[in-house]
């Protein structure tokens, strides 16, 4: 007897998908239900007042029903479902850059925390400072992919850095790329496109680093992506490994499909273009500013202790009015 609950799993989730539409459906059919009901009530003359009361309130929720229903029918991105990989890395600026992008890994960490997700640090590099030269963060939970994909691009700080005793401000940069975890069904790998190098781990030394040979270091060699991993299992580090590096080659899929789609598409929020400069983050002035859709915010120290949700819901709503202008609605 053959095995359904692939079967039942597919129709699960085709239901959770259509659901939202159904009832968006449903509760604009109601009131336009309820407004033919409410101005044949006013013939009525025992009937006409409360019709009267009521016309106005339901006037004014069928704009409202309008939108929400064109929202939900517009074409859903597949990963948005997904979990994600973090990648954050300092850019220009030095040792502040590294700070910086320890800042934003501790941002992004409460975020996660706040609604419920779990991020757990994949690959991190650490500077003696207490910076990041790099770290490789995995978020699971509910549409991850969803809220987060906005958050791809440069970041730029503006502050007196703690290594400055001129109180000088300064500048500097870092990288955040994330991308939708991918499953094996997503992308295959073949075993004759992948080169596996075993290192000695590098770190702060000790008697781990100074016995074991576990950092792994993947090369895809027909597009020349290089994944490393350097926990203490071997064994771990290969699989660390392979799940970045499917990550980053459904991404180059999903851009390559993008840029195919649409010309314009990299001009778009959410493009996921790794070297346009997204957002600012001005400390002497406390505001953070969003460049993709001119968003200012005079409250940098709760964004900087993870509440983002704010910019991430007017990115969000700025990406569905971009999506129904270029389906014509």
């Amino acid at each position: 007897m053959a095995d359904g609950s692939g079967d039942i799993a597919a129709l699960a989730k085709e239901y959770s998908d259509l659901k939202p539409v159904v009832d968006q459906i449903s509760a604009y059919q109601q009131i336009v239900a309820d407004m033919a009901e409410a101005e044949a009530m006013l013939a009525d003359p025992d009937m006409a007042e409360l019709a009267e009361e009521e016309l106005p309130r339901l006037k004014a929720a069928l704009p409202e029903a309008e939108a929400a229903l064109q929202i939900a029918l517009l074409p859903k991105d597949a990963a948005d479902a997904k979990p994600a990989m973090l990648e954050i890395r300092p850019g220009t600026g030095g040792d502040e850059a590294a700070l910086f992008a320890g800042d934003l890994l501790r941002m992004y960490h409460r975020y996660a925390e706040a609604r419920g997700w779990k991020l757990e640090i994949v690959e991190e590099q650490a500077t003696e400072l207490g910076g990041i030269k790099e770290v490789v963060a995995h978020i699971t939970g509910e549409n991850v992919f969803a809220r987060m994909k906005f958050e791809s691009g440069v970041h730029r700080v503006q502050r007196v850095p703690t290594t400055e005793s001129g109180g000088r401000i300064h500048t500097s940069a870092a990288t955040v790329a994330v991308l939708p975890e991918a499953e094996d069904v997503d992308i295959d790998i073949s075993p004759q496109d992948i080169r596996i190098d075993t290192m000695r781990a590098s770190g702060a030394g000790g008697q781990h680093v100074n016995t074991t040979d576990s950092a792994v270091r993947i090369t895809h060699l027909p597009t020349g992506i290089v994944v490393t991993s350097s926990e203490k299992s071997q064994h771990r580090n290969r699989e660390i490994a392979m799940q970045v590096l499917r990550a980053r080659l459904y991404d180059l899929e999903r851009s390559r499909v993008d840029s195919e789609r649409s010309a314009d598409r990299a001009a778009q929020v959410g493009s996921g273009d790794r070297s346009e400069r997204i957002r600012t983050y001005n400390f002497p002035q406390g505001r953070m500013t969003d460049h993709r859709i001119n968003l200012t915010l005079y409250k940098l120290d709760q964004v900087m202790q993870g509440d983002l949700d704010e910019v991430i819901d007017a990115l969000t709503a700025d990406a569905q009015a971009r999506l129904m202008a270029e389906m014509g609605t």
